[in-house]
């Protein structure tokens, strides 16, 4: 049996997983949001380095619970 997942599940689930690449991507390489934007919003003192980790980490957790929680509501299909 399947089951008939909604949108949100997957809006959800690909949230998740482009807040965990991106996690990698800035514990490899932590200036990558300023090479792309060309902004330096910290000015310098690697704050926004410390705290980009954190807050991706956060959606990438929030996201995985709702989608877990979406796939476990949606209903099974004969």
């Amino acid at each position: 049996m399947r089951r008939q997942l909604p949108v949100r599940f997957w809006i959800e689930a690909v949230t998740a997983s482009l807040g965990l690449a991106l996690l990698v991507l800035t514990l490899f390489s932590a200036e990558w949001f300023e090479a792309l934007t060309g902004l330096e919003p910290d000015g310098g003192n690697g704050s926004l380095e410390l705290a980009l980790p954190v807050v991706l980490l956060a959606i990438s957790a929030g996201s995985a619970f709702f989608a877990r929680r979406s796939y476990q509501r949606a209903p099974l299909r004969a």
